[in-house]
């Protein structure tokens, strides 16, 4: 085997495992356990055949380590461009705000808010949303108060509410 095509198989190896890696511990934060102990033995086992070679091969050259790094690296960014596109998932938005501009806009696109008073004039709202349509919710706040506080949790599990 030449080196080339070592480096190469070391390569695309990597990326399979490190980006199974990348999906198993999303799928895992959702909570779907079956699956993610089925992609953890297919990554270690991909990951040990990988290391193996990469370990005990007998040429000596710096490429082996590099190309293993950059399978590593380019197994991440796949992988989560993977997970972001093949899991589907809520978010929960909370957003402070000084009027009620938002609310009124959110709730004509046909968002559900809950409103908590702050005081006066500041309002908390909470909104759970699907990860697909995060994008469209986040520039209609932008655009409604540019000035609001926001923080965007992933949600687990959400019970007796509705998600648009």
């Amino acid at each position: 085997m030449t080196l080339f095509f070592i480096c190469v198989k070391i390569f695309f190896a990597r990326i399979l495992d490190v980006s199974i890696a990348t999906l198993r511990q999303m799928v895992m934060l959702k909570g779907k356990l079956a699956i993610s102990t089925v992609l953890a033995f297919i990554e270690v086992f991909i990951w040990f055949v990988v290391a193996r070679v990469a370990l005990t091969i007998e040429i000596d050259s710096i490429l082996i380590p590099i190309f293993y790094s950059l399978g590593y690296a380019t197994g991440t960014l796949i992988g989560s461009f993977l997970a972001r596109s093949l899991i589907k998932g809520e978010v929960c938005i909370q957003v402070i705000v000084n009027d009620e501009k938002l609310i009124k806009a959110l709730k004509l696109r046909g968002y559900e808010v809950s409103v908590i008073s702050l005081d006066n004039k500041k309002k908390m709202l909470y909104l759970e949303v699907n990860t697909k349509s995060l994008k469209k919710v986040l520039e209609l706040i932008n655009k409604a108060d540019p000035t609001s506080f926001m923080i965007i949790n992933d949600s687990r599990k959400v019970m007796n509410g509705v998600i648009k």
